[in-house]
Formats: structure tokens, sequence, C-alpha cells
């Protein structure tokens, strides 16, 4: 993320959503009105406020739930989260070396895209468990739609198409580096064979048979990362079908 674009941006629509009063002097007399409005046009802030939702996201993902709005003003959980979005995003490296080990982070949005698309709009809202199984479902499509088959899915379908096999007629495969007898070519055509047997039953099955657990953020960013290694597997393969 560009820090600093960002921050400047979050003090444009801060800016912006100052409020202020309808009251002043008119022909000589005082006149006091309970009307206020913010510093720019309604316009002008809601074309800032889509560009600031953006950073939000990246920045403070649960801004939606975690701040409450106002019925009389329908800026206040917007200004509230600029202002705290500003905040950490000026002091994060200060807390990240003074509260915890300033270690790397993995960020969702930088998951393969297959992965995070089929996760977003569930994830914004907390529902973590449904994101990850929307993640499988992009996944399995978009693997599906790779190969052109419809006849098969989840674990069968990428144990075929990673299979050391030749193609066959309708069965086209996944390589992943060119096709040779040597061990390196099989260990990676086997690996992710065994790899996308090991997310379906290990992260799949127990999400669809337990509906009513749901996951954590950091566990569920985890699962989503393993299914964003296999993503980028089925997306960089090169096809091998019969002509």
């Amino acid at each position: 993320m560009n820090t600093e674009w960002a921050i400047a941006e979050l003090d444009k629509f801060i800016q912006q959503t100052v409020m202020r009063n309808g009251s002043g002097s008119h022909g000589g007399a005082v006149v006091i009105t309970a009307t206020n409005y913010t510093a720019a046009s309604d316009a002008d802030v809601t074309k800032q406020a889509q560009l600031v939702e953006k950073i939000f996201d990246r920045v403070i993902p649960k801004w939606r739930t975690d701040i409450t709005n106002s019925k009389n003003n329908r800026w206040t959980r917007h200004r509230e989260a600029a202002i705290r979005a500003r905040e950490e995003l000026i002091r994060e490296t200060e807390v990240k070396e003074n509260l915890g080990e300033n270690a790397p982070e993995l960020s969702a949005t930088e998951l393969h895209n297959w992965i995070w698309s089929g996760a977003k709009s569930l994830w914004q809202s907390g529902h973590y468990r449904e994101a990850v199984e929307g993640a499988i479902k992009k996944l399995n499509a978009e693997t599906q739609n790779k190969v052109s088959r419809r006849d098969v899915s989840e674990t069968d379908l990428f144990k075929q198409a990673f299979s050391l096999d030749a193609p066959a007629a309708g069965k086209p495969r996944l390589r992943r580096m060119a096709v040779d007898s040597s061990d390196t070519y099989k260990s990676v055509q086997r690996g992710a064979m065994t790899f996308a047997e090991g997310v379906f039953a290990g992260i799949r099955n127990p999400l669809s048979h337990e509906a009513d657990q749901e996951l954590s953020e950091q566990e569920a960013l985890e699962y989503l990362a393993a299914l964003s290694v296999l993503a980028r597997w089925v997306d960089g393969s090169v096809v091998e079908a019969i002509s």
C-alpha cells in the first residue's frame, strides 16, 4: 500500500466531513437554525467516500460492524473510520515495534485472485467460515474451466487433472512443468494431487459437516493461504490435451 497517498486521501475526507451549522446573520438579524451540513457538498463527500472505503477495507476491515452510525449524520461511521485508519497508518511501525514482533504479515488481498474474489464479500461481513467455502467453490469452478470439465469436481477433479497419466479423450491434464521422466516432474505432479486431496479432506469436508462452527479470522486466513497455493499451481499449469 502507498501509505502516504492513503493518508492524504483520508485527510481530504476528514476535512470534507467537518460539520458546520446553518446559523448566521441575515439582513442584520441573527438566525439560529438546527440545520447542519458538511464542509464539502454531499456529492463531493460521496465521491471521496467511494475511495476511502477501499482504504478502510484494507486497514480496518471490520469498520462496518465495529463502528456505529448516527441517525442524524450519514457520514458519522465513515468519519470515525477515516480518523482511525489514518492513525493506524501513521503509527503502524511504532505499534508493531512496541506491542509485538515486527514480523511479516499476510494480506488476504494479495492472495491469488480466485481465492480472494471468492471470499471477499463474506469476509468483509465477518462470515469467515462461509468466506473460506466461497473461495473453495471459486477454486473448484476455475479449475473445471481450465480443464473444460463439468463431470468431476473437488478431490476427483484435482486427482485427474494432475495425474501422471497421459491425457485421454475428455480428460485433459495439468502440467506444472514440462513433461519428462525426472523425479522432479513426478514429485511436483504428485505433490499437487496430494495437496489438493488434503485441502478437501482437511478443510472443505469439516466445514461442510460443521456448519454451526465459526472460524477465527486467523484460522480462516491460514485456510485461504493454503487455497491460494493450490490456485497458483492450477493457474500456472499448462493444459495437456488430446488434439
